[in-house]
């Protein structure tokens, strides 16, 4: 009887030692689910839209092709420009004014003669061509985007596919720098293991050679949704996020909205303006004692003085988001009309957004950083396609209905995020400040050099970043 007590005992124990265990393993399964489940809840929905003229069609398909396209001028094109180009009107500047007042007018002179009498557009046009375009239409206007793929692929290599997006006053021809280290990456130096890329620049709706949305209320969501659906029709079912301005805004929507298709995000600015005692405490702290704070040196350095460079200097640099945050289309207008207007607008940005002590220079250290045919090219496709005064509408549409670019924050992003922090960048933001929103960074970079036009001014710096943010996720 004893043995057979004993043996009951034995078996009891052995049925505990396996049901234990399951039981742990099944409530513990339970749990992770439940997490999961409630992050995946929480996500923008994705909805529909219609910015076609007039109302959306109530029978037929949409036309789901991909069409090539190819960038043509024509002598008209090229002598009403040159025409505009003789009638330049000049203003002559305050003495010692550099950039403080705005683009310096004696340097605009420079830049109109070497525009009118040595820029070629012709020759640009070629080399805009020279990766594949493409059009397709999607939600009722025709979105442009270049798609790149690796001449060769190494055997058992993997090929990321990526999407990159640009902001304003950029275009797709921000990223012609920066496509063949991503797409042939051993050609030029960068011996980064198995990260090879096929890389897909789309124009936003708009801007270039996308369509302008013919109705209103167009914004990042709506961007997001476009850009799913365009990676979607090229057969992608997982890819890649890459961007900055106005394209961090968007990729950040794409990984809020469908988690399941961005394998990682890869950001080169981040927003995030929240409020609050709790930040405010945060930034009083962070002078005297940043580590009790979250804040390492590095912060600390690019942060204070925070009111210099955190009201100040945004406040300088910010005059033309009022404006096109209320009423574009006022001074949209002029610079449609007007090749030298637009370039003094556009290349004002890219000299203090590069680097804010540019401001004390009479030619505000454009060409210290890019060559004039450069800069050239981009207003270019701004003034050929006519697409400033929608470029513009683009910040009344989003900010109209969120004047703090904070409302989608709510959304916590969980895929896997890198974000590199450019040293000359218009606003700078902690780790510990991005991970408010942003939940699984695994790459925070301090970039010793570059500003607000990265994969433009620092290519090399950007793909390398780029690459060791893709290789950790794929190490995951």
């Amino acid at each position: 009887q004893t043995i057979s007590c004993l043996l009951r005992s034995f078996e009891y124990s052995q049925k505990n030692a396996v049901l234990v265990p399951a039981a742990a393993l099944g409530v513990g399964g339970m749990l992770l689910y439940w997490l999961r489940s409630g992050r995946k809840i929480k996500t923008i929905d994705m909805g529909d839209g219609w910015w076609g003229a007039g109302e959306r069609p109530l029978k037929g398909k949409e036309d789901e092709s991909i069409r090539p396209f190819k960038i043509e001028t024509s002598d008209k094109e090229i002598e009403d420009l040159h025409r505009r180009l003789d009638n330049f009107r000049f203003t002559p500047h305050v003495e010692g004014a550099a950039f403080h007042y705005g683009f310096n007018s004696s340097y605009l002179k420079k830049v109109v003669a070497y525009w009118r009498n040595q820029f070629d557009w012709r020759k640009q046009v070629e080399m805009l061509n020279k990766y594949p375009h493409f059009h397709t239409t999607i939600e009722g206007i025709d979105i442009h985007f270049i798609h790149v793929k690796p001449s060769y692929v190494p055997h058992g290599r993997a090929v990321q596919p990526l999407l990159m997006v640009h902001g304003w006053p950029g275009s797709f021809y921000e990223f012609y720098k920066i496509i063949p280290l991503l797409t042939e990456p051993a050609k030029h130096g960068l011996n980064e293991g198995d990260v090879v890329f096929e890389v897909i620049c789309p124009s936003i709706p708009g801007y270039g050679f996308s369509e302008a949305p013919h109705q209103k209320g167009f914004d990042s969501v709506a961007t997001a949704r476009i850009f799913h659906k365009l990676m979607n029709r090229l057969g992608f079912k997982e890819y890649y996020l890459q961007g900055g301005d106005w394209g961090s805004r968007i990729t950040t929507n794409m990984a809020q909205m469908l988690p399941q298709s961005v394998k990682g995000l890869h950001l080169n600015l981040v927003f995030i303006g929240k409020q609050g005692l709790g930040r405010l405490i945060c930034i009083m702290l962070g002078a005297y004692v940043p580590w009790l704070v979250g804040l390492s040196r590095e912060d600390v350095r690019r942060f204070y003085p925070f009111v210099q460079k955190n009201v100040y200097d945004v406040l300088r640099e910010s005059g033309y988001l009022h404006i096109q945050a209320t009423k574009p289309d006022t001074a949209g207008c002029g610079l449609n009309d007007s090749p030298v207007g637009l370039a003094a607008y556009i290349l004002e940005k890219f000299s203090t957004w590069t680097d804010k002590s540019f401001l004390h220079r009479d030619d505000g250290g454009l060409e210290s950083k890019y060559s004039l045919d450069e800069l050239l090219t981009n207003v270019m496709i701004y003034w050929v396609t006519s697409s400033i005064v929608p470029s513009m509408r683009y910040y009344k549409e989003n900010i109209s209905k969120d004047p703090s670019l904070n409302a989608y924050n709510r959304y916590s992003i969980y895929v896997p995020t890198g974000i590199a922090a450019f040293l000359e960048e218009i606003v700078h933001t902690p780790r510990v400040w991005a991970k408010d929103v942003y939940k699984n960074i695994i790459t925070y970079s301090y970039m010793p050099r570059g500003g607000h036009f990265a994969a433009f001014e620092e290519p090399k710096l950007l793909a390398q970043d780029i690459m060791q943010f893709v290789r950790k996720v794929e190490q995951l």
